[in-house]
């Protein structure tokens, strides 16, 4: 899934650097294997169905490895504080 920022629009496609974040973004796209991911979770992701709509599975796996990839790590062994 791409994001669409306000860089990314046509109307300001003149100036052409990307930001960090998307290439960030780009980057991991093309070293994480999304749709082979997709494909083994989407089994046992929660269905829309009686009460509140899960948020899309293509976001929370990309959060999920946003989130373990910048959680500090502590000297001691230890993982963040929560």
């Amino acid at each position: 899934m791409k994001q669409q920022s306000l860089a990314a629009q046509s109307v300001f496609e003149k100036y052409g650097r990307k930001s960090r974040r998307e290439l960030f973004l780009d980057e991991m796209e093309q070293v994480v294997p999304w749709s082979a991911l997709e494909a083994l979770v989407e089994p046992h992701y929660p269905k829309a169905g009686n009460g509140r709509q899960p948020v899309g599975l293509r976001i929370m796996l990309r959060t999920y490895f946003v989130q373990q990839w910048f959680q500090p790590v502590r000297p001691w062994g230890g993982r963040g504080a929560v």
